[in-house]
């Protein structure tokens, strides 16, 4: 039996293996992928200082610093609304950092999680696709291609997790889509991401080297016919849509789109089973911390299992611990991000009032602007 498997070797999964590369337990990793499979689509990964800081500790974040174009810094987000006073901007000199976060090649990161599990000695089970992890009194069993192998533990980091027996999961369909595409602005970038909010949702830019990644929130019918619009009459319609508060917008890439939901499982955990990342919560993206809430939940479960007793691993005083030491931050993270696309997704002049005088407020007062700053860099504790 093994002390733990670890389903999934995404950025998540990976970022636990290595976190636990050099523990002396016994950890076999499972992963979907085919092994020297190449990642399709890259995409970007908004990574707060606070995962920065994990990345570093799992000696990760150097070699993803070194690779060319694959981190941009982020050294203030403007956040205002549109057809409404009230914005604000954190900065990353406000909280005594460098930048608050970062913009990360999805590739880039999983090659170098993938290369710092090798240097570990970590082994991963590439083409090994589980169907099914349920668990019983003593350990926990993980199916795959009609085999089985058991664990003390075992963690669910891919997937929505429908697969793990015995977990509800609740779910709740926004009826929006995330429009997103590579656009150019006609300034210079200088680091500054921007968060507009509209009666539609959020749209959003994240700078990413000499580019910005577009995040744009709409009901699914107008995205068909924005995704169907030339460049041209796209870049008129985003710039009716979100106004002059982003600047000038020179030039789109290709768009695809994806549903916002949110997903979570109740509880993330039971004895011998525990759930991370998108597996145990899919938020809205805005303010950006699905990731980030994935990678704390990964790096407080191994510091947990550092701290437990081999005979001990995956049992309910463990799993308890875990479920505690989760619970405040988990909680924040799915009621902020609901809340503000609740806030932030009406164009009632009830709601435009109290949300602008909201960021006015933080404009304006600097030891509360640095207070939801920390939270959003580092979570709730």
């Amino acid at each position: 039996m093994h002390d733990l498997a670890i389903v999934g070797a995404g950025p998540v999964g990976a970022t636990l293996a290595c976190a636990l590369a050099r523990s002396g337990l016994d950890i076999v990793v499972l992963d979907a992928r085919a092994e020297g499979a190449t990642l399709r689509g890259d995409r970007a990964l908004a990574l707060s200082h606070g995962a920065r800081l994990v990345f570093e500790r799992i000696g990760v974040w150097a070699a993803l610093a070194r690779t060319p174009g694959a981190v941009t810094p982020i050294v203030a987000i403007d956040v205002s609304q549109a057809h409404g006073f009230g914005s604000t901007t954190l900065a990353a000199n406000d909280v005594g950092l460098p930048a608050l976060g970062y913009v990360v090649s999805y590739i880039a990161l999983q090659a170098a999680l993938d290369a710092a599990m090798q240097a570990a000695g970590l082994a991963v089970t590439f083409g090994a696709p589980v169907s099914r992890v349920d668990a019983s009194a003593a350990f926990a069993s993980v199916t795959l291609d009609g085999a089985t192998l058991d664990a003390r533990l075992a963690v669910v980091a891919d997937g929505g997790g429908e697969h793990v027996a015995g977990i509800e999961r609740v779910r709740h369909a926004y009826g929006k889509v995330a429009l997103i595409a590579d656009v150019v602005r006609g300034a210079p970038p200088d680091g500054v991401a921007f968060e507009r909010f509209t009666a539609e949702g959020p749209v959003a830019l994240l700078p990413k080297g000499g580019r910005y990644g577009l995040v744009w929130t709409m009901p699914p019918e107008r995205a068909e016919s924005v995704c169907a619009l030339d460049n041209r009459a796209f870049l008129a319609a985003l710039a009716a849509h979100a106004g002059a508060r982003i600047g000038r917008i020179v030039s789109v890439g290709p768009r695809r789109t994806f549903p916002l939901v949110l997903e979570y499982a109740r509880p993330a955990a039971r004895p011998h089973v525990a759930m991370l990342g998108n597996a145990a919560q899919t938020l809205h993206p805005i303010a950006g911390q699905g990731f980030n809430l994935g990678v704390r939940d990964a790096y407080d479960l191994a510091r947990i299992v550092l701290d437990t007793p081999r005979e001990a691993l995956g049992a309910a005083p463990m799993v308890d611990r875990y479920l505690r030491t989760r619970r405040a931050d988990r909680a924040a993270g799915i009621a902020v991000t609901h809340g503000l696309s609740r806030l932030f997704g009406s164009d009632s002049a009830l709601v435009a009032w109290p949300r602008g005088l909201g960021l006015a407020l933080l404009d304006v007062l600097p030891p509360a602007r640095r207070a939801f700053t920390r939270a959003m860099l580092f979570g709730v504790h």
